[in-house]
């Protein structure tokens, strides 16, 4: 039986990675590793906890003792890294826990890594998911690419290019069998409310203001968190050792564009009069080192590994809000802090 660990996978994108690669794979061995900061949430994956090809683990990977040990005595034969520091806002008031999770938890997950495939790294597989915030800002015209120069502008985006610096010079130092993967925004079901979409549902329906930095013309291309699941399937699977692949929605929109939209659509479901949820767009102080534009080319894995995204941007916004409307106790539980209760009512 195959055994993989995934790290951050109480998270929002680790959930829904966890959650496909325990369903599909039954003769896979999946161990999910997460610290349960603010962001890890277990009742993210309540539905698959029992499932007997499903293991949790507490712990944090900037804990380099406790990674080497574990590596030891579950002799994993993949790792699908998605724990991370990953709120720019954060980043701005507290830069060093970005580089302790994101560089230091990454060089202890490395070190491990090599250690226990020395002998025999065939089959073998080092997954790094990162951002496209790597890459910097555009201008008006042009995309990422997986040879755009690195140019990060916050301590988060520079975190994540440092780590993903440090799994490429492990496969050319090392022989370390690895893949790269650099995502654009992540929307859908079970975001912790501090990204703009989860954040302005709650605040839609609790009726409060709608911070908007700036202008609100900040481009960004949003993907729906379920068709990266598949993508990281896919290229976990039939990707090429040492390649980077950009995943990216198709889908750009202007901030304020998205905001009203979103607000649109909240006014129809919750049965409010056209106009009415608009009105609580608050235009704020911009943040520091604010990137203009993100938008990804992502050719690549759709030649190579046929992705391609399932739903418009219009289509997974939809199931989004249904979703929330639909979870309010989970929603209830996350603003509340609640949700930190339920590891240690499961696993006391």
């Amino acid at each position: 039986m195959k055994k993989i660990l995934i790290t951050g996978g109480a998270g929002f994108i680790g959930s829904h990675v966890v959650r496909k690669f325990v369903t599909k794979y039954p003769n896979y061995q999946i161990f999910n590793l997460d610290a349960l900061t603010y962001a890890g949430n277990l009742e993210n994956i309540a539905d698959i906890e029992n499932a007997p090809n499903y293991t949790f683990i507490k712990g944090d990977i900037v804990d380099g003792d406790f990674i080497n040990n574990l590596f030891q005595e579950h002799q994993f034969d993949g790792v699908i890294h998605l724990a991370a520091e990953s709120h720019v806002d954060r980043s701005i008031t507290d830069p060093l826990s970005f580089v302790k999770t994101n560089v230091i938890g990454t060089m202890n997950l490395l070190n491990a890594a090599k250690t226990i495939w020395k002998d025999n790294s065939e089959n073998k597989r080092f997954y790094h998911v990162s951002t496209d915030e790597v890459y910097g800002s555009l201008g008006a015209e042009g995309l990422f690419t997986e040879t755009t120069s690195y140019d990060p502008n916050s301590p988060y985006s520079a975190s994540k290019a440092s780590s993903d610096h440090f799994v490429r010079a492990y496969g050319e130092t090392y022989g370390l069998p690895y893949v790269i993967t650099n995502c654009s925004n992540n929307y859908g079901t079970y975001h912790f409310p501090e990204k703009l979409i989860p954040l302005f549902i709650n605040n839609i329906i609790n009726n409060k203001p709608l911070p908007v930095y700036g202008d609100g013309k900040y481009t960004r291309d949003w993907l729906f968190v379920e068709d990266h699941a598949v993508a990281i399937d896919l290229v976990y699977h039939e990707g090429k050792n040492h390649h980077t692949y950009n995943i990216g929605g198709f889908n750009e929109w202007q901030n304020i564009d998205l905001v009203k939209l979103l607000c649109k659509l909240m006014d129809e479901k919750l049965g409010r009069t056209s106009g009415t949820s608009e009105q609580l767009i608050t235009y704020v102080k911009d943040r520091p080192g604010h990137d203009l534009r993100y938008a990804i080319d992502a050719s690549k894995i759709n030649k190579e590994l046929g992705w391609k995204p399932s739903v418009t941007f219009e289509q997974g916004l939809e199931k989004t809000i249904d979703w929330y409307l639909s979870n309010e106790k989970w929603l209830n539980n996350v603003t509340s802090g609640d949700y930190q209760k339920y590891y240690n009512e499961q696993y006391n």
